[in-house]
C-alpha cells in the first residue's frame, strides 16, 4: 500500500523478531527494495526474518508497469485500479502459506486487504489487522459510518459535532472527504469489505500507546468488541542512526550533511516542514509556504519532494533554510535536538512521530483521517496550531498566516511555552510506552501470548 501503511508494519515485524518470533514479511519486489537495507541489518543481528517476493500485476489491473505502490500513482484515480491490483495477489499468498515450514501462526495484515482474511479463515488461523491510524481517528470514523444524522446535513462546509466521542470535535463533511463513508459506490463497495473482514478478524494492532488517548482506546475495544493492542510509537525500534536514515526508503539527502546543518543551530530553533508522500499542492501554495518560511526569519529544513518552488528560492535561502529533494530520513531529523517545532499534514506516521520527539507541530491536513488527527494534537493533546479559516474553507493559505503561526508556535509568548511543555512531556511518555515496564511491551508480549494461544484453539478444532 502505501508507505504510511508499511513503514510501520516493517518496524512492527522488527519488534516481534526482537521477542523471538520467526517472522515472514510478505511484500512485492519494489516495495522490498525499499526496506531491503533495514531488513539485512536485522537478519544479521540474528532476528528470524524472511521476505517473500509476490509479483504484482500492474499492467493486468489496467496500471502502468511497475506502479506497486499508492505513492506511484500518476493520478489518485487510479486509486481503484490499484486496489484491483492487491486482489489478484491472493493466489501466490495462499500458494505461499500452503508451502510455509514450519506453517505461520497468525496473519497479520493491513486494513486495506481484506481479502486476507479470507485466506487466513482458509488456513484456519488467525487474522489481525493493522491500521495505519490512531484510536482516537479510528473512533470517530466508526462513530460516523452509520451515523444517520450525517444525510441531513446538506452543506459540505457546515461544521457538525462528531457523535459518541469524550471530546466536543467538529469536523465538515468536505474534511471527511471519502473516510467516513464514500460518497462512490465502488469505494463503498470497498470500505463495506474492509469492515466485514475486520469483524471477522481475530483483534486489531494499532500504532499507539496508552497514554496518548487512552480514553480512545477504551471507547474502541468496547465499540469494535474485540481485541486491541497499542504497541507503538513503533518507530523507537529504530535506535541506530543507519536505521533512522534509511527507514522507509533510502533518503534523498546525506544523513552527515542533514546532521552537519542541524548541529549549525541552536537547540529547539529549527522548523521541519513535511507535508508527506501522497500530498499535492499547487505552485501557488508552493510559492506562499516558500515566502511564509523565508519571511518567519527562523531556520527550516523543507521536504519539497517533487513540487515545484521558485526558482530563485533556494539560493535565497541557503543561510536560513535547507531543502530536501524527495525522500527525507524524517525519524532522523525530528529526533534532533535543534528541532524545535514540525509542519505536518497529520498522516498518522508523521503524527505519532512529531508527538514521540516532543515537539510542537502546525497542522495541515490534506484528506483521509489527516483531519481527524489534526483535532487530537490541537484540540485533545493541546500541541499543535492549525491555520485559521483558509483551511476550513480548504482556500490558499497566504504567506502571512504562515509566518503568523510559525511565530504562535515557536515564538515566547506563555501560551508557546505552555504548549512546547505539554509537547515534551508527551514525548517522554511515549518513550517509556515502549521501554520494559512500559504500557505498549506489555500489550506486546500480550499478543504475542494470545496469538498463541488462539492459533493452538483453532488448530484443536
Amino acid at each position: 500500500m502505501a508507505q504510511g501503511h508499511t513503514i510501520p508494519m516493517i518496524d512492527i515485524a522488527r519488534l516481534l523478531a526482537q521477542r523471538g518470533v520467526i517472522i515472514t514479511i510478505v511484500t512485492t519486489h519494489l516495495n522490498a527494495n525499499r526496506f531491503k537495507k533495514v531488513i539485512d541489518r536485522a537478519i544479521e543481528t540474528g532476528l528470524k526474518i524472511q521476505v517473500v517476493h509476490l509479483y504484482f500485476p500492474s499492467l493486468e489491473a489496467g496500471l502502468p508497469e511497475g506502479c506497486e505502490n499508492f505513492d506511484m500513482l500518476p493520478s489518485m484515480d487510479l486509486g481503484l485500479k490499484f486496489f484491483d491490483a492487491t486482489k489478484r495477489l491472493q493466489p501466490q499468498v495462499e500458494e505461499m502459506l500452503q508451502e510455509m515450514k514450519p506453517s505461520p501462526s497468525c496473519v497479520i495484515s493491513d486494513m486495506c486487504l481484506p481479502w486476507t482474511t479470507n485466506v487466513a479463515q482458509k488456513f484456519n488461523i488467525p487474522r489481525i489487522v493493522f491500521h495505519g491510524m490512531g484510536c482516537f481517528s479510528l473512533l470517530c470514523l466508526h462513530n460516523l459510518k452509520d451515523w444517520e444524522e450525517l444525510e441531513k446535513i446538506e452543506s459540505d462546509t457546515e461544521y457538525f459535532r462528531v457523535p459518541g466521542l469524550f471530546d466536543k470535535i467538529e469536523l465538515s463533511k468536505n474534511q471527511l472527504g471519502n473516510a467516513a463513508r464514500p460518497r462512490n459506490e465502488e469505494w463503498r463497495e470497498i470500505s463495506d469489505q474492509m469492515k466485514k473482514a475486520e469483524e471477522e478478524a481475530y483483534g486489531i494492532v494499532v500504532n499507539s500507546f496508552e497514554d496518548l488517548e487512552k480514553e480512545y482506546v477504551e471507547g474502541l475495544m468496547n465499540v469494535k468488541n474485540k481485541k486491541i493492542w497499542t504497541i507503538g510509537p513503533v518507530s523507537l525500534c529504530n535506535k541506530e542512526k543507519q536505521d533512522k536514515a534509511e527507514r522507509g526508503n533510502k533518503a534523498s539527502i546525506d544523513e552527515h550533511k542533514c546532521l552537519n546543518w542541524l548541529d549549525s543551530w541552536e537547540l529547539n530553533s529549527v522548523l521541519f516542514v513535511c507535508l508527506g508522500s501522497l500530498s499535492r499542492l499547487s505552485t501557488s501554495q508552493m510559492v506562499e509556504l516558500g515566502l511564509g518560511l523565508e519571511s518567519s526569519k527562523r531556520p527550516f529544513i523543507w521536504v519539497v519532494r517533487h513540487m515545484s518552488v521558485e526558482e530563485d528560492f533556494e539560493e535565497r535561502v541557503k543561510g536560513q533554510g535547507l531543502l530536501i529533494h524527495g525522500w527525507a530520513p524524517q525519524v532522523l531529523i525530528l529526533s534532533h535536538p535543534s528541532i524545535g517545532a514540525f509542519l505536518t499534514h497529520c498522516g498518522w506516521n508523521s503524527s505519532l512521530e512529531g508527538i514521540t520527539a516532543g515537539v510542537a507541530m502546525i497542522t495541515w491536513p490534506m484528506f483521509a483521517e489527516q483531519f481527524c488527527n489534526e483535532r487530537l494534537i490541537v484540540n485533545v493533546l493541546k500541541t499543535g496550531v492549525m491555520f485559521g479559516e483558509e483551511e476550513k474553507l480548504g482556500t490558499q493559505v497566504s504567506k502571512d498566516d504562515i509566518k503568523k503561526v510559525i511565530e504562535e508556535v515557536m515564538g515566547e509568548e506563555m501560551e508557546g511555552e505552555m504548549r512546547r511543555k505539554r509537547a515534551k512531556e508527551l514525548g517522554e511518555k511515549a518513550k517509556r510506552a515502549m521501554e520494559e515496564e512500559g504500557s505498549s511491551h506489555f500489550n506486546l508480549t500480550q499478543l504475542i501470548q494470545d496469538v498463541i494461544e488462539q492459533a493452538n484453539f483453532l488448530k484443536s478444532m
